[in-house]
């Protein structure tokens, strides 16, 4: 997922090392995922194929899942994977895409209220998570790629998408910004609080967020050995997405040399999969095992 995509058992990571192509990189380690203080997990668009997941595994307790196209896409290479990496050990962040501005806007030229349709999106996700045997109360996260203070028909849409999800059986998450923004003289805005001071206006149901802040600091760029959960600048979030690929430069600076040199984050062994890399407070951030 690239702003082209929250996160409870302690576990031990021995490694310090730079996802990089950099000689100056130290590898990680191959120790086990299972051993991480905190668990640190990957995503992609791209499903990485079975025959990465035992290397991936070394390094990371969950991976990101998507139920739907991921953004940009037009198909969906982990579907009906979920087995594939439930054999591997792996937890899950369970990923539905969301509408852009523009597109909720189209739609709601052509009929189509950004409420109703917040409303077919989460119908989508719950019955893709069901076809993919995702257990009751599993979180879906909905993917809201857009930044600052949502428009009044972003935030039709996506109230209306976690609402349904809260009804459906399944727990409703929003995978958001937590990079503050101008809002008004003096003041600056994130996404996630922004939504979150919605639902409690409007009384809505929880959401679990995972907060995708990749500015250097509070990360430490695309390493797998990245500051607490706790650091991320925004609070009580289930996950911290603090690497993408490809690195946003006008906030990276001060951890370029984590990046390899065209700017993705890799893990030695596999240096052409282009990753985003996310910390938790669980090593199954959405309960979908």
């Amino acid at each position: 997922m690239k702003p082209l995509a929250t996160l409870l058992p302690a576990l031990l990571f021995l490694a310090v090392a730079g996802c990089t192509q950099q000689t100056s990189s130290a590898p990680a380690t191959h120790a086990s995922a299972a051993t991480m203080e905190s668990p640190i997990g990957f995503d992609s668009n791209d499903y990485p194929g079975d025959d990465a997941l035992p290397i991936l595994r070394r390094h990371f307790a969950f991976a990101g899942y998507w139920l739907t196209n991921p953004p940009g896409e037009h198909q969906n290479g982990w579907q009906g994977k979920r087995d594939a990496l439930l054999k591997n050990a792996f937890g899950f962040l369970v990923l539905a895409n969301g509408k852009f501005d523009a597109e909720i806007k189209k739609a709601k030229r052509s009929g189509t209220t950004p409420a109703a349709l917040g409303k077919k999106d989460a119908a989508a996700a719950v019955a893709a998570a069901q076809r993919e045997h995702f257990p009751a109360h599993t979180i879906i996260f909905l993917d809201q790629e857009e930044g600052g203070r949502l428009t009044a028909d972003q935030s039709g849409y996506l109230l209306s998408w976690t609402e349904a999800v809260a009804h459906s059986g399944y727990l409703p998450g929003v995978y958001a910004s937590g990079q503050p923004v101008d809002d008004s003289p003096g003041k600056t805005i994130t996404t996630i609080q922004d939504v979150r001071e919605q639902v409690a206006a409007q009384h809505l149901s929880p959401i679990a967020f995972w907060v995708y802040q990749d500015a250097c600091p509070p990360s430490n760029g695309c390493t797998l050995h990245p500051p607490p959960l706790t650091s991320s600048g925004t609070p009580d979030v289930a996950a911290w997405q603090y690497a993408q690929s490809p690195r946003r430069k006008e906030i990276t600076a001060a951890c370029s040399k984590t990046y390899a040199g065209d700017g993705n984050c890799y893990i030695p062994e596999l240096t052409r999969m282009m990753l985003d890399l996310s910390v938790a407070a669980s090593a199954d951030p959405s309960h979908g095992r």
